[in-house]
This record gives structure tokens, C-alpha cells and sequence, in this order.
């Protein structure tokens, strides 16, 4: 790093919900000089101090281009994935892992002396669902019917391996809960409700009733805050793993606090059958696999966030949750290719 011009970051997976976010944390800190976004796609969004380049993981001739975008980085931010096509997982296993194998050996042959990578709540193993929650010694085994915590927690495995080889790159797991902002409206809701499902039909007040899982409790964090907490493991001298989520817990009574409606328990299998018919009749992309995981998932404790980062959440998990269903309402989105909303087709 040269002391007058400051840290030179590189993000991949600059494009999306969390990269959006992260970029901008990091273009506004004094001690960030430069800031470039790696996508598979270049957008039309512009963030001062940021510029773009694009970059496939999943291409096999992808490492040299990837370690000339690393040249003389002094911190590398990991937030590409692919979560779909869901129902070819071997698609989303040579762009999610295979990718990052890729990043991690052009991070290792550049020379750049931080990694940091967005790991997930979805990589723990199932766990309970009370206070004070698991901390991040809980087993990495994730749930296995799931496409999303196999490659989660896989790659938990590869940079076991990787720290203990190059123990010169500081390395940082991030581990958020599911992350939630207006503009990741469009987005999440193609993710996770399919593409031609209209926004404006999620939301509340057009809600008789919600059906809930009995049992269901889950932690959300706003994306801009987990973004401060990326911005934190660059720029301190913190190595290893981060529970990232806000209070409270969402459960049944709060959630339908938060929506005004009634809610209406539902047994487990009940509202599995449910998506299974759905995924089955491909009106859903989301797998029944996938609910098995958020079944099982632990709640988080995010002690070692706060005291070693110095990590607090500006806003509550039902902030979050408001700002995505604003976001939904009004069709939300950003100039980039995973985030485009109304305004950008």
C-alpha cells in the first residue's frame, strides 16, 4: 500500500445486494484509496472511487485475467455466487466453488495479503433455535439436500486447508443471516419467488392471512450494516470466522406484528408439501430442500462481531424486513444486471 494513496480493494461479486453495498462502505473510508468491482457484467451504476471490470470465476481459463485484477491489491473481498439455475446444481458448483478455488490461488499468486469471504449462516450445521445462539465454533457441515449449504460449507472446508498453507494472507469468514434492503427487492424476489411473480402481490395489506411454519424463528440483518462489517474485517487486523445478524429474532407473533396480519400456524409438512408442488410444477425456483435448511439453521450470537470488529447494526431485523418490502412495493432496484428493478427494465 502506498501511505499517500491509500488500501486498493478488489470486490468480486460487486454487482449484487451485498457488493453494492460494500463498495459504497468502502468508497466513503478515508483509508480506502481505490475500490475495483469484479462482475460478470459490467453496470451502469457509478460509485465514486470505484471503477469496474469484468471477470467470470466460473471460466477454467479465468485465472491469469483474475490475478492481473489483483496485482498490487492489498485486500480482496469474495461475494460472488450464482444461486441459480437452482436446478442444475452442477452449474452453480463450477461458478460457486470451483470459482473461488480459482480466487483463492490468483489471491495466493498475486501476493494480496487479505482475503476476506462472504461465508453464511447457511454453512452451519443444524442447530438450535434459541437465545443466545450458536458462535462460530458450531460445526461447518451445512445441510446437505441443499445445493446452497453444500458449496457453503465446502468451501468452509477448502480455506481450513488454505489457511493452514499460507498462514501470510489474513484470512476473514463472514457469516451473515439473510441480508435485506429496498433496492435488493427486485433481485431477491426473482430469486427466491420467481421471475414473473408481480411485486406489487407480496405485500401486506393484500394479505388476508399469512400461513407460518410452527417452529420457524430467524435472524435478518440490513445489508448496508453487514456491509460496515465487510469494511471492518479489511481494514482490522481480526483473522477467522463472524456471526453477522441483528435483533431481535423474527418468530410468528412479530412477524405478523410487523405485517398487520394474522398469522395462521401451519405444520412444517404442510408448508413443505406446499413448495414441493410448487418446485415440482416449476412456479417456484426455490428448492423444498432449501426450507428444510432454514428449518434447521441455529440463530447466530454475534458477540465476537461486536467486541473484536466493533460491529453494531444500525438497524433492527424487522428494519431490514421493511426496507425489502418498500423496496418489493415499488419495484426497487439498481443499475446492475442481478439488481434491476422497474427502473432499469
Amino acid at each position: 500500500m502506498n501511505a499517500s494513496q491509500g488500501l486498493r480493494v478488489v470486490v468480486t461479486g460487486a454487482t449484487g445486494n451485498v457488493g453494492t453495498s460494500v463498495v459504497r462502505a468502502l468508497s466513503r473510508d478515508p483509508a480506502v484509496g481505490s475500490v475495483l468491482g469484479l462482475a460478470r457484467r459490467i453496470p451502469g451504476l457509478a460509485v465514486p472511487g470505484v471503477e469496474w471490470a469484468t471477470a467470470d470465476l466460473s471460466r477454467q481459463d479465468g485465472l491469469a485475467p483474475l490475478e492481473a485484477h489483483l496485482a498490487g491489491a492489498d485486500a480482496v473481498v469474495h461475494l460472488a455466487w450464482r444461486f441459480h439455475p437452482t436446478r442444475r446444481p452442477l452449474v452453480t458448483w463450477r461458478s460457486n466453488v470451483e470459482g473461488s478455488l480459482r480466487l483463492f490461488e490468483a489471491v495466493r499468486r498475486a501476493g494480496v495479503p487479505v482475503l476476506v469471504h462472504a461465508s453464511s449462516l447457511a454453512a452451519y450445521a443444524p442447530g438450535p433455535q434459541r437465545a443466545p445462539g450458536v458462535d462460530e465454533q458450531w460445526p461447518t457441515d451445512g445441510w446437505p439436500d441443499a445445493a446452497y449449504c453444500r458449496e457453503k460449507a465446502y468451501l468452509e472446508r477448502v480455506l481450513d486447508t488454505f489457511e493452514l498453507r499460507h498462514p501470510q494472507i489474513r484470512v476473514v469468514r463472514m457469516r451473515p443471516t439473510f441480508q435485506f434492503k429496498e433496492t435488493s427487492a427486485s433481485e431477491q424476489r426473482r430469486i427466491f419467488a420467481g421471475r414473473y411473480l408481480p411485486g406489487a402481490l407480496i405485500r401486506p395489506d393484500l394479505l388476508p392471512f399469512l400461513p407460518y411454519p410452527q417452529g420457524l424463528r430467524f435472524q435478518l440483518v440490513h445489508t448496508d450494516d453487514a456491509a460496515e462489517a465487510f469494511r471492518l474485517a479489511v481494514l482490522t487486523d481480526v483473522r477467522g470466522a463472524f456471526n453477522l445478524a441483528a435483533d431481535p429474532v423474527v418468530d410468528a407473533r412479530l412477524l405478523g406484528e410487523l405485517l398487520g396480519v394474522r398469522v395462521v400456524p401451519v405444520p412444517a409438512a404442510v408448508a413443505r408439501g406446499a413448495l414441493a408442488t410448487a418446485w415440482r410444477t416449476r412456479t417456484s425456483p426455490a428448492p423444498p430442500s432449501l426450507f428444510d435448511a432454514v428449518l434447521k439453521i441455529p440463530l447466530m450470537n454475534c458477540a465476537r462481531a461486536h467486541g473484536e470488529l466493533g460491529w453494531l447494526p444500525v438497524r433492527s431485523g424487522p428494519d431490514a424486513l421493511r426496507a425489502f418490502l418498500r423496496g418489493v412495493a415499488r419495484g426497487d432496484g439498481e443499475d446492475t444486471a442481478p439488481m434491476a428493478g422497474k427502473q432499469w427494465g
